[in-house]
C-alpha cells in the first residue's frame, strides 16, 4: 500500500491538530500535535467532524492514528480554567447556559466522535501510549482498534466530577460488558495492552515500532473484500444485539438475498 497523499481539494486543518490524507479507498486521519500529546479542543472536534462530512464517496476504510508518544492525552486542560480557550465557551459558561443551549453545544462536540460508526465505512484506530478521556472515547468511536504494547487507556472524566459524554459509554459497554465498563469509568484506572486485548477492547497488540505497519496491513485486508458485502456484514453485526435470534436469522436471509441478486446482476 502506498503512503497516503494529501488531497489538494481537502482543506488543511493541521492548525487545529488534525490532518486528513487520502490514498484511493483509504483515508488516514492523523492527530498531529505531538508536543501537546494531541490534547483535544473544540477546534479539533470541528475539524474531525468536517472530515467526516468531506470524505469522498469512494472511501471505504478510515485509519485513525496519532503522531508522537501519546495517542491523545484527552481534553485540553485549558478548558477547565476560568479563562478557557480563547474563542470557545469555558466550562463556567457552559454550566451557566440554558439547557437547550448546553445540550446543543455538547451534541456539536459529539459529532467528531460519531461519524466513525457510519454503516458505509470500516474505521480503525491505531493507538499508542496514553489514550485518556476524550482520547479513549475517540478510539472507542472506531469499529476496530490495534494498539501498541505501551498503550494505556483511561476514562478520567468521573474522577474530575464529570461523565464521559463524547459517545464512548455505549461502545465501551458493548465491548467489555456493563460491570467492567462501570469499574473502568468509575475508578479511572489504566487499562494496558494485555488487558485490552483479553477483554475485547483491542483487536491486536503489537510492539510500538510495528503499530503503523500492523494497522495498515489490517486496513489492506479490509479493503480486499467486496465493499457491499462488508457493508451488509457490518449492518448485521451492528444490529445483532438488539435482535432476537430469529430476528437476526431473518436479517441474514434478507441481506443474503440482496447480495445474491447483486452478484447475479439482478439488484436494483
Amino acid at each position: 500500500m502506498t503512503a497516503p497523499a494529501t488531497d489538494p481539494q481537502t482543506p488543511s486543518r493541521e492548525q487545529d491538530g488534525v490532518r486528513l490524507e487520502l490514498d484511493g479507498d483509504l483515508a488516514v486521519v492523523t492527530l498531529c500535535q505531538p508536543a501537546r500529546r494531541n490534547a483535544q479542543s473544540p477546534a479539533m472536534w470541528r475539524a474531525l467532524a468536517a472530515f467526516g462530512r468531506e470524505l469522498p464517496g469512494n472511501v471505504r476504510v478510515v485509519l485513525l492514528r496519532a503522531e508522537g508518544l501519546s495517542f491523545s492525552a484527552g481534553l485540553d486542560r485549558a478548558m477547565f480554567s476560568p479563562e478557557g480557550i480563547p474563542g470557545e465557551p469555558s466550562f463556567l459558561q457552559l454550566a451557566a447556559a440554558e439547557d437547550k443551549e448546553l445540550d446543543a453545544t455538547i451534541a456539536g462536540y459529539q459529532e467528531a466522535f460519531t461519524w466513525w460508526r457510519r454503516p458505509d465505512l470500516v474505521t480503525l484506530a491505531a493507538v499508542q501510549g496514553h489514550a485518556v478521556g476524550a482520547g479513549f472515547q475517540l478510539a472507542l468511536g472506531c469499529d476496530l482498534r490495534v494498539v501498541a504494547e505501551d498503550v494505556q487507556f483511561s476514562m478520567k472524566e468521573t474522577s474530575l466530577g464529570l461523565v464521559p459524554d463524547l459517545g464512548g459509554t455505549k461502545p465501551l459497554t458493548d465491548l467489555v460488558g456493563y460491570a467492567r465498563a462501570l469499574e473502568i469509568c468509575a475508578t479511572g484506572r489504566w487499562v494496558g495492552a494485555d488487558e485490552a486485548t483479553s477483554i475485547g477492547l483491542a483487536n491486536l497488540a503489537v510492539p510500538a515500532a510495528e503499530l503503523d505497519a500492523a494497522a495498515r496491513d489490517l486496513a489492506a485486508a479490509l479493503l480486499a473484500a467486496p465493499r457491499n458485502a462488508v457493508i451488509e456484514t457490518k449492518a448485521l453485526l451492528q444490529g445483532a444485539a438488539a435482535r432476537s435470534y430469529d430476528e437476526q436469522r431473518s436479517a441474514e436471509r434478507a441481506a443474503q438475498a440482496r447480495r445474491l441478486r447483486d452478484l447475479a446482476g439482478l439488484g436494483d
